[in-house]
């Protein structure tokens, strides 16, 4: 799903948004990637907190040969099938680390991935590493926003509800005109219209 950016402002932001609630969560994974996006990820590193808004999520849904949980659970792929709102961390193609949040519920293995979004506070936290892109860049695709997030294995399974390195939050804004699309980047049931 695709927030139209044009649409959302930037700036307007509380200091302390306030963090989501697990009972705020749709049980259903199609329904949690539209509800994410507007809502704010929240990144503290050392004393300073770094702000984006989500504007592109992608679902991956029971019974989705796309989705790691498929198989069912392993080692690996364990935080999709906690309860909602745990992130899912993965490293792809042994370069980005990505960010998911488990849906559905606790033993279901499914999940959202955050695809992109807009930054609105802490940017010179987000710009480590990638000094050379433009603000309206860095968070622009999974791998990059994983990387301005500075997402790694450590960070897989914790409660993005409660966590206090990274969590969810609510932008107290509305998002505009949403748009759906195939997912990108996948082989298998890639024709689902779950972007």
């Amino acid at each position: 799903m695709i927030a139209r950016t044009d649409r959302i402002r930037s700036g307007g932001v509380n200091r302390s948004p306030r963090r989501l609630r697990r009972r705020e969560l749709p049980a259903d994974t199609v329904t949690l990637a539209r509800y994410l996006l507007g809502k704010l990820v929240a990144r503290k590193m050392g004393r300073s907190t770094a702000l984006v808004r989500i504007v592109e999520t992608e679902a991956y849904v029971p019974g989705d040969a796309a989705c790691h949980g498929f198989r069912g659970l392993t080692e690996r792929n364990r935080s999709l099938f906690l309860l909602p709102g745990h992130a899912y961390v993965y490293q792809c193609y042994g370069a980005w680390w990505l960010l998911n949040v488990s849906s559905e519920a606790a033993g279901t293995g499914c999940g959202v991935l955050l695809r992109a979004a807009q930054p609105l506070q802490g940017v010179a936290l987000l710009r480590r590493g990638q000094e050379h892109l433009p603000e309206t860049a860095l968070c622009k695709g999974p791998g990059r926003l994983g990387r301005a997030l500075c997402v790694d294995r450590r960070l897989d399974g914790i409660d993005l509800l409660q966590g206090k390195e990274l969590w969810l939050a609510g932008a107290g804004t509305g998002i505009g005109d949403i748009w759906v699309s195939v997912r990108i980047g996948v082989n298998r049931a890639a024709a689902l219209p779950l972007r």
